[in-house]
């Protein structure tokens, strides 16, 4: 069984919206409180309270501070989360999420990602709608979201750097590629926050799912219209097969990493060698070299690597100082990666992990790891590629084909 959430976002959907939905779903607030207090934040008070939205009672937030909101660059932010105590899965949504923010915003400002000042979403209330989020999310253990198409209204709004049409550059950037709906109504209806958690978590974009619904929140906004100002959350179970897995790593969803790329002439073999290792031992999320022909038609190596962009200033400082090169091109990229999860899978060679990739919660591709291959092998005296071969047709008859 895999819980999921449905967001009904008639009248679009804004941080403190969702933060409040969860909520009223049933997130524990305290437990969301005492994980945002365990970050090195300004002091702050979370109020949660019931009003009425066009006769719904949908539950409203509101954050009192003791000091004044302060701007924090991307870099700041996502260390403050890598060096915290969160749930591995709440720091991966969280960071997702200003991913997607922080490049919508470096694209239009014409700057490095890790530079972009956040304005309104580095401010702390918006911090903490999109941590807490990512925490109620965690507390009510959702593993999927889905949305309805979204409303972006129409107008002109005020912002950081002054009068701009409705939807805000940011919340326009980052809505590319999302199904709108059209709601006519002149006022901001979604924030780039409220697009960043649409862009960041969100699977699948459509009617809602033909399933039993399990409970269901409801979010109010600040401002009062004709209509509920409300975004609804829906949760449901699907029933998935358990895999008994472990490891997983995020959905089959685009995401934001930084591309770090020198070529050197002057470094041995053995330098080289040492030195993809190092970087995979830092936590580089991949390495690889292509021989290539520099000037004066000198063999060379092309080092490139990917790192989470967070991560990209450490790497670009350790190829600088362990390498011969005088420079590091860096760029990021948009990938999109299979959900990906080991399950052990008993054959007459004996235990073997099997790596699996998923798309839509559906198996698309499966092997077999190399060592546990490579240790039946051995133990059997029977040749390689016949193990493997071997082990692959038990993986499509007891994984693929069921």
């Amino acid at each position: 069984m895999v819980k999921s959430l449905y967001l009904d976002c008639h009248a679009g959907i804004a941080g403190d919206m969702f933060l409040s939905a969860l909520v009223d779903l049933g997130a524990d607030a305290n437990y969301i409180i005492d994980q945002l207090k365990s970050l090195p934040l300004n002091h702050f008070e979370l109020h949660f309270s019931k009003k009425d939205k066009k006769g719904i009672q949908a539950l409203t937030l509101a954050i009192d501070f003791e000091e004044a909101h302060h701007h924090r660059k991307a870099k700041d932010i996502y260390q403050i989360i890598n060096n915290s105590d969160l749930p591995q899965r709440v720091k991966e949504r969280s960071i997702s999420v200003f991913e997607v923010i922080a490049q919508a915003e470096a694209k239009i400002h014409g700057m490095d990602v890790n530079d972009v000042h956040f304005h309104e979403v580095g401010a702390m209330d918006s911090i903490i709608d999109i941590i807490g989020s990512c925490l109620a999310l965690e507390s009510l253990a959702i593993d999927n979201l889905y949305a309805s198409p979204i409303p972006t209204g129409h107008g002109k709004i005020n912002i950081a750097h002054g009068i701009y049409p409705i939807p805000a550059p940011a919340t326009a950037e980052i809505l590319t590629g999302v199904p709108l709906a059209h709601f006519d109504v002149a006022a901001e209806l979604t924030t780039p926050t409220g697009a960043g958690f649409i862009k960041a978590l969100v699977k699948d974009i459509g009617p809602m799912p033909n399933l039993t619904i399990n409970r269901i929140g409801y979010g109010g906004g600040n401002k009062d219209f004709d209509f509920p100002n409300i975004v609804r959350v829906i949760e449901f179970t699907e029933n998935k097969v358990s895999l008994n897995t472990t490891n997983t790593t995020k959905d089959a969803t685009p995401n934001f990493v930084q591309q770090l790329e020198c070529q050197i002439d002057d470094m041995t073999a053995e330098s080289l060698g040492f030195l993809l290792q190092a970087l995979f031992n830092k936590g580089a999320l991949d390495v690889y070299y292509a021989p290539i022909i520099m000037k004066k038609s000198r063999p060379a190596t092309l080092i490139t690597m990917i790192c989470r962009i967070e991560d990209a200033a450490e790497f670009e400082d350790y190829l600088l100082q362990h390498t011969t090169t005088l420079g590091v091109r860096s760029s990021t990229i948009q990938r999109q990666t299979l959900v990906r999860q080991f399950q052990s899978l008993t054959t007459k060679y004996g235990v073997i992990t099997v790596k699996l990739g998923l798309l839509n919660n559906q198996i698309i591709k499966a092997k077999p790891e190399f060592e546990d291959v490579k240790r039946a092998a051995l133990q059997t005296n029977i040749p390689f590629m016949r193990v493997y071969q071997d082990i692959e047709a038990e993986i499509h008859q007891h994984i693929l084909n069921n």
